[in-house]
């Protein structure tokens, strides 16, 4: 998470520094989130055969070379390479951390409590890396933000080995690996995450996003019968139709959906309609950081009055309502647009942690990993839905260059009904994939 947020800063100095065009800039953090999110299924069943602390390990050694690689990048083509290496290192190593912390612990309460604090080091992470990356600029090369991985990884190869026992047969299976779902699988995946950016920077009205999202589709369709008739397939669907895997793959959607669009209108709200600058924007986001952050103390509390089950679907509720106040209230001033923030950010505080634990406990003991990767994965592609949905609605609505200042009141009115209207696109998207995870979950018996 740290990784992901603190290069952000320093793109204009590497812009300079490399003389990497606004393609290449686009690319050296881009490409980190589209090959994180397209192996990580195919990685977390390789993991699930060949073990998890083995593939964690691996995942760590490649982390830490890649990193220690951008002391010697010259080119904006060889920065790019190695981020596209640190993006398989985290698809190799994030659903490990899950499925490990759900291996290590035996009771819920435990597994919750691990994941709770996983969860909350992450959002220190996201939350303090444009600042530490900007304090860093000022004595030190930008190469220093990519090399602090290499202690971060050294320290965490010493820690898996010393405190975590190696992978026992019986937690594995030794299914021949599916290479056509993996490769069917990841291209599948690897569309849908570029789709959403292709609608956002190059608009509805280009082919090419729209060629881009029916070519994921009809792979998905491909993966999907591949995956009904292979006699191993990469992912057994018939776990994905458990009860407690289905209901939380649908609120842990639900959640990134809604956090990546209403961070996105806020923010374009903020700056282009209210004429705030990106430090007062970043002011006014400040709730959400609070919120996801401290928002770990109630976890446990809460899930120990009210059951995991309840958490998981009454959290993804609130995260619903949060969107549904900003769509018909945000437009009448920042105190609704603050409410709406908190409520996406506490229900997806809770969430995150609750639905992706019922995804877990739902699947079989030798399927965590390619279960964690799941999770992350739903999270990643509609993170990205969230934001071109929101995206495309303000581009087919608002006339002109939706940069420039000064706008006309006709604009200022389009801006305003395109935004009412995409988060209430948002909000009816989000509570459909709550009300389906609210259906399946009840369909769960006490333990799968």
């Amino acid at each position: 998470m740290l990784d992901n947020s603190i290069l952000n800063v320093a793109l204009p100095t590497i812009g300079r520094e490399l003389a990497a065009s606004t393609t290449a800039l686009q690319w050296i953090t881009g490409v980190y989130a589209v090959v994180f999110g397209g192996l990580m299924l195919a990685l977390g069943a390789l993991a699930d055969r060949v073990g998890r602390r083995k593939i964690m390990l691996l995942g760590l050694v490649l982390l830490g070379a890649a990193s220690l690689a951008t002391a010697f990048v010259t080119t904006s083509g060889q920065l790019i390479a190695v981020r596209a290496a640190m993006g398989v290192a985290a698809a190799m190593t994030t659903p490990g951390s899950l499925a490990l912390a759900f291996r290590l612990f035996p009771d819920d309460e435990l597994r919750v409590r691990a994941m709770t604090l996983i969860s909350t080091v992450g959002l220190v992470g996201l939350a303090v890396g444009p600042t530490a990356g900007g304090l860093v600029l000022t004595f030190a090369p930008w190469q220093v933000l990519l090399l602090v991985d290499v202690p971060v990884a050294v320290l965490a190869i010493i820690g898996i080995r010393s405190g975590i026992p190696a992978d026992r047969a019986d937690e594995l299976h030794r299914d021949p690996i599916d290479f056509a779902g993996g490769l069917l699988g990841t291209a599948t995946i690897v569309l849908a995450l570029l789709a959403p950016t292709m609608f956002v920077h190059d608009g509805a009205s280009s082919p090419l996003p729209w060629l881009t999202t029916a070519a994921a589709v009809a792979l998905a369709v491909l993966f999907v019968v591949r995956e009904r008739t292979a006699r191993f397939p990469l992912l057994d669907l018939k776990l994905i139709a458990r009860p407690l895997v289905s209901s939380g793959l649908a609120f842990k959607a639900a959640a990134g959906l809604a956090t990546a669009g209403l961070t996105y209108l806020a923010t374009l709200e903020f700056q282009f309609d209210w004429g705030w600058t990106p430090a007062q924007a970043a002011i006014g986001m400040l709730p959400q950081v609070v919120v996801l952050i401290a928002g770990g103390a109630v976890i446990t509390p809460l899930i120990t009055r009210i059951g995991l089950d309840k958490a998981a679907w009454l959290s993804a509720a609130v995260v619903v309502c949060g969107l549904a106040v900003y769509g018909l209230l945000g437009r009448f001033g920042y105190v609704w647009i603050a409410l709406a923030i908190v409520l996406v950010a506490a229900g997806m505080r809770v969430v995150g942690v609750v639905a992706g634990n019922n995804v877990m406990r739902g699947l079989p003991e030798n399927r965590t990993t390619i279960g964690a990767a799941l999770i992350d994965t739903a999270s990643e592609v509609t993170t990205g839905v969230g934001i071109a949905v929101g995206a495309t609605i303000i581009a087919a609505l608002f006339t002109g260059d939706i940069t420039t200042s000064n706008w006309s009141p006709g604009q200022t009115s389009e801006f305003r009904t395109g935004v009412t209207g995409a988060g209430l696109a948002l909000t009816a998207l989000a509570a459909a994939l709550v009300l389906w995870g609210i259906i399946r979950s009840r369909r769960a018996p006490d333990s799968e």
